[in-house]
């Protein structure tokens, strides 16, 4: 009689290629899928009744930015409760790795600025001494829940090599070489390739562009081009916000072809609103297929809800003039914000034509008030504004800025949504299926006080399929696992097939979904992260292994720490050469 580690039996398989699903066992022993059929009497260790659910491969999120959570937390939540089982961190040029102790300070700050990580958690729940990128991910190997690979990123690099003249300086025929040398020594350790970011929205610890957005046409050429040299390995960038001119279109292309890998970037909104800029940027897609490229858009399963504060600054520092008053210390920024003269200045900048495609954030009237902090502004949540500006007779930034000030700055502002009606929902879904595009762009990791996309998979479940209906559950689970695994390389992960790892999602297709999101003080230091949990995930398993059993985790840490040729094969482009 066989006898196997586990068998999950009784369930809707859905293996992740697309195919419709099927009741029948799943059995895994030694870590992998041992067997999908009917198992009769076979034993196993561990059995799991999955009648009237289903039984599907672990989600796959390329997107992350959980680089510096891997030291406090080994069950990468939310994702892992979620039905995320591989992950990838080091996106948008902010890996932590390579490291010197001056860049490491730098680093540190530079994220808490531009990924909202609390800055206290940073330095407290990080330890900041590893040098190479090597080192860094041998401290996670078997320490991680899930498993998890990272890319080499583009401001990290630059740090290192060239000190404080990363920021506002171009690099030196020597430095690039440096940087390029770096690069190399990083994907040998096992990177997963380069990552890199000109996003107007990045900024610095000190309110200045991070290190990435002061790189060349050919450097970054050039660092693209020593990805080429390393098996399994990949592309990320943020080319810029919104929409896409030829030099963009043009750049994403020749670092692709420079690679011979795919680039994805991040991130397509997908808007009835504005749908010429959705078809603006899928044309680069278009624009690197004809010269022989690979270009795809990372495009989100859900709508976006933003919650802004004048404390990390995010998206306020996108703003002309502002980035000089976020980038100062506490104290100073509130007086400055209170000083009629720079608010004139700030509103001014805000509305003018240079703002480009933020100025639609200066209209400060429609701004709700989601989160407040003293017993003065409390009455203030969940009004507009506008409303509360009537009420007070202020000009609406005016009020905005006494209540954020009431309030030490921590003051939640939600600018409106867009893309919640059906015709959005209806070109999201067009998006989805769009081969030019992939689902993705979560962010987890990043943005702990600003937005919710970290519960993406099980949004796409409940309100993509389940509620409206866009996709079928076949194809939404595959667009969730095998999707990403292909365009990365990952080996052997994304579908249900026999040989293959056991990484493993049961869950309730008429319940899952994300649900309230609240905040949760429970990062290093007593700091703060908005959070969801999942509603209908059953059982995570990862390499065989049950890390998620509804909402507890199970302590085990059974997840690989991915490295690029070893965990990972090469993707090449059409025109990419050998």
């Amino acid at each position: 009689m066989a006898r196997f580690d586990l068998i999950i039996r009784g369930g809707d398989v859905i293996d992740g290629s697309g195919e419709p699903r099927r009741k029948t066992d799943v059995a895994v022993a030694d870590g992998r899928i041992a067997e999908i059929g009917d198992l009769g009497d076979a034993e196993a260790a561990q059995e799991i009744d999955a009648t009237g659910k289903i039984v599907a491969p672990g989600f796959v999120d390329i997107h992350t930015h959980y680089d510096a959570q891997v030291f406090w937390d080994p069950s990468l939540s939310p994702s892992s409760f979620h039905g995320v089982t591989t992950i990838v961190g080091g996106n948008c040029g902010f890996s932590v790795a390579p490291l010197t102790p001056e860049a490491g300070d730098y680093l540190m700050r530079m994220l808490a600025r531009v990924e909202g990580m609390p800055l206290e958690s940073l330095a407290a729940g990080v330890p900041w001494d590893w040098t190479s990128f090597s080192d860094y991910l041998a401290r996670l190997d078997g320490k991680l829940a899930l498993n998890a690979g990272f890319l080499v990123g583009h401001s990290a690099l630059r740090r290192v090599v060239m000190g404080e003249e990363a920021v506002g300086k171009e690099a030196s025929d020597e430095q690039l070489a440096e940087m390029v040398r770096l690069l190399h020594e990083s994907l040998e350790g096992g990177g997963l390739g380069f990552s890199s970011s000109a996003a107007p929205t990045h900024n610095d610890g000190d309110g200045k562009p991070v290190p990435s957005r002061f790189a060349t046409r050919r450097e970054l050429v050039a660092l693209a081009a020593a990805v080429r040299d390393h098996p399994g390995t990949t592309l990320e960038f943020l080319p810029t916000v919104g929409a896409f001119a030829d030099e963009h279109k043009d750049l994403m292309t020749a670092m692709s072809l420079a690679a011979n890998r795919p680039l994805n970037w991040n991130v397509l909104g997908v808007s009835a609103q504005n749908p010429d800029m959705t078809s603006s940027q899928l044309d680069a897609s278009d624009y690197a297929r004809e010269r022989g490229g690979t270009v795809v858009a990372l495009t989100l399963p859900q709508t976006m809800t933003l919650r802004l504060n004048l404390v990390s600054g995010f998206i306020f520092d996108a703003l002309p003039g502002w980035p000089e008053v976020i980038g100062l210390p506490i104290d100073e920024r509130k007086k400055a914000f209170a000083d009629p003269a720079v608010r004139e200045v700030l509103d001014r900048r805000a509305h003018s034509e240079e703002a480009g495609v933020f100025r639609f954030f200066a209209n400060w009237a429609n701004f709700r008030i989601d989160e407040t902090f003293t017993p003065e502004t409390e009455a203030y949540r969940g009004r507009t504004v506008g409303a509360v500006a009537e009420e007070l007779g202020k000009a609406p930034f005016d009020a905005m800025l006494d209540i954020a000030l009431a309030d030490d700055l921590r003051t939640s502002f939600m600018p409106p949504s867009s893309g919640d009606d059906e015709e959005s929902w209806r070109l999201r879904a067009e998006a989805w299926r769009d081969e030019r595009t992939i689902i993705g762009a979560t962010d987890a990791g990043a943005h702990l006080d600003m937005i919710d996309t970290f519960a993406g998979p099980t949004a796409l479940l409940a309100g993509g399929v389940r509620e409206r209906g866009l996709l079928e559950l076949e194809e939404a689970i595959r667009q969730l696992s095998d999707l990403p695994a292909r365009l990365y390389g990952i080996t052997e992960r994304g579908r249900l097939q026999t040989g293959w790892h056991a990484d493993i999602v049961v869950f309730d297709e008429k319940a899952v979904g994300p649900g309230p999101i609240h905040t949760r003080a429970d990062l290093p230091s007593g700091a703060a992260r908005l959070y969801a949990d999942a509603d209908g995930i059953a059982h995570v398993f990862v390499n065989g292994v049950e890390v998620v059993r509804g909402r507890e985790y199970t302590g085990a840490a059974p997840g690989t720490v991915l490295r690029s040729g070893r965990d990972t094969e090469t993707v090449p482009v059409p025109g990419g050469g050998n």
